[in-house]
């Protein structure tokens, strides 16, 4: 059934809200959307530039029962790269923008030495800026890489394969390959994904096989050029009906108990218990959502620990230490966001049922810096930041961003305040670090992707979720831009395993190529506090308290008087000095 052969009458108590929030996401700037009432009456229909088009028979269905696996995972939660990956944005060749770097960097941003110049030094590595403490190498050949440090490698690319291999700061490794037709490799240990480009309606698209855990699945992107670098979109190959849009979006009747089967015994949830607790009850779908979201992204976090430590003969990881729990705030902020895109997702609905292509400057996050609005992101694979100080930090699966304010226009990389962190070598909460792009479209991928899942186990209303009304269980709409595309790589796995033995003779044979400069002398970083990590005083400067908490959300100035304002925090200065901490 199409749902453009629902009845209008039946969906008017459902697409009020959403078509409001519609209304918010392309017309109201700077507007904060939890504070708009629902629309009396639908808008008018969607833009096409925003929709899609017939698919290869996808269907949204019910998916696994959440908790104890990663099924149901989306992409981003296995194996999307990270910052440093130098895959994440498509290099030259794809599409019609200009020639962008590797991993979303300005073309030849501080490259080291040159061509030809052995072991020249500098501070990037494949394009990639490396943070403080880290130095870099050229050889010869034209191959490059990076120690931290303390010796241990960070980042090796190798010129003549189109590879590039990040190590991670918290451990585990990432190899990323760009080959000769624009495929595409990413390879981590027990997970990965193949990339095969193609192209419909004059649009670029890729079809990706992921395998995680020996699970195998995949997912369609829209490619399109932004700032110079190339962005992966998360492309649906099918909608729900609109008026399971509008019931995801509005309260429920009343509020819903749910217990979430198998999480009491699961390892991740005792061993993320001092981080994350579900809600009791749940007044809405995106409240649902919002845990569904945290809980697939931290079983994936601690499937990674505990192969990481496998590999390496060890026992399972350790606790985290300095786990800090998720606050009210930060979830109401994720369960905002969550809503925001299911009506985004609702407007690709509507245009969709008119045949429309995918757009994918509007279903990305090109929207999102352009609407002078506040997001949250939800960390969905391991990543290495770089803070205002220049330091090296991690981010893992679960973790929380908000972009509070927009990038420049030139810029191909933002600011993001740390909402929530886990402890350990992680950023800390409220300070601010630098996201590529690319990274940053991985983020609403893996949000946008797990709703999609979450939404399939609604529909199904399991374990005691609300029943949909008749018109939100209509026949789901299928997206054309699957039609013709390559199939699912059958020796995605092979690849991929294939790929990590690759990069270990390929990393060998890179760094024996200067065998001088290794190791590295090190550009030695401000020396680390010892013991705790220091605590707010009175008496202490603008400059101190920022060192700490890094840059506020907001600061009231009132002359003499300032208070900076921080996610759960404000701290008053009177003459410069702090004179309140709340």
């Amino acid at each position: 059934m199409k749902t453009t052969n629902i009845r209008r009458s039946r969906l008017a108590a459902y697409l009020a809200a959403p078509l409001a929030a519609l209304l918010l996401l392309s017309t109201l700037e700077g507007a904060d959307d939890k504070d708009k009432k629902p629309a009396a009456k639908p808008a008018a229909k969607a833009p096409a530039a925003n929709t899609k088009a017939p698919a290869t028979g996808a269907t949204k269905g019910a998916t696994p029962a959440t908790g104890a696996t990663p099924a149901g995972r989306g992409p981003a939660a296995g194996a999307a790269p990270a910052t440093g990956r130098g895959t994440a944005a498509p290099a030259t060749g794809r599409g019609a923008a200009p020639e962008a770097s590797r991993a979303g960097t300005n073309p030849g941003a501080g490259r080291a030495g040159a061509p030809g110049t052995p072991a020249g030094r500098g501070n990037s590595v494949g394009g990639r800026e490396q943070p403080r403490g880290v130095n870099s190498v050229r050889t010869a050949n034209g191959n490059e890489f990076s120690r931290r440090a303390d010796g241990r490698p960070r980042d090796v690319h190798v010129a003549g394969r189109g590879m590039d291999v990040h190590h991670g700061l918290a451990g585990g490794r990432r190899v990323s390959v760009e080959r000769a037709d624009h495929s595409r490799i990413v390879a981590e240990r027990g997970r990965g994904f193949v990339d095969h480009p193609y192209a419909f309606r004059g649009h670029e698209y890729a079809h990706r096989t992921y395998v995680v855990n020996g699970r195998v699945y995949d997912r369609f992107y829209g490619r399109y050029p932004y700032r110079g670098v190339y962005l992966d979109v998360y492309a649906p190959v099918a909608y729900y009906p609109v008026g399971f849009y509008g019931w995801a979006y509005n309260p429920w009747v009343a509020p819903v108990p749910y217990a979430w089967v198998g999480w009491a015994g699961a390892p991740w949830y005792a061993y993320y218990g001092p981080y994350f607790a579900p809600y009791p009850v749940y007044a809405n779908a995106s409240l649902w959502l919002t845990d569904y979201l945290i809980s697939q992204s931290l079983i994936a976090s601690y499937q990674a620990q505990v192969a990481a430590q496998a590999a390496a003969s060890q026992p399972p990881p350790p606790l985290p230490a300095g786990q800090v729990a998720l606050t009210p705030d930060v979830k109401q902020a994720i369960a905002d966001e969550v809503r925001r895109q299911v009506a985004l997702e609702n407007a690709e609905a509507q245009a969709n049922t008119q045949n429309a292509d995918f757009n994918g400057q509007s279903s990305g996050i090109a929207r999102m810096l352009a609407d002078g609005m506040p997001h949250t992101f939800v960390v969905g694979t391991n990543l290495d930041l770089t803070d205002a100080s220049g330091q090296e930090c991690a981010m893992s699966e679960g973790d929380v961003l908000q972009l509070a304010t927009p990038p420049p226009p030139t810029a191909t990389a933002a600011n993001l305040i740390v909402m929530a962190s886990k402890g350990g070598v992680e950023c800390r909460r409220s300070s601010l670090v630098s996201v590529n792009l690319p990274d940053l479209q991985d983020m609403q991928n893996h949000m946008r992707e797990t709703i999609d899942e979450g939404l399939g186990n609604l529909q199904a209303h399991k374990g005691g979720l609300p029943t949909p009304p008749p018109s939100a269980m209509a026949m789901v709409q299928p997206a054309s831009f699957s039609v013709g595309a390559p199939p699912p790589d059958q020796t995605a796995a092979t690849q991929i395993n294939q790929q990590l033995q690759d990069a270990d003779k390929a990393e060998q044979e890179t760094l024996a190529e200067a065998p001088g400069q290794a190791p590295l002398a090190p550009i030695a970083p401000p020396a680390a506090p010892a013991g705790p990590p220091p605590t707010l005083s009175a008496g202490m400067s603008t400059d101190q308290v920022i060192g700490i908490l890094g840059q506020p959300k907001n600061i009231v100035d009132l002359g003499a008087k300032k208070i900076y304002v921080y996610l759960d925090l404000k701290v008053t200065f009177q003459d410069g000095k702090v004179s309140n901490i709340e």
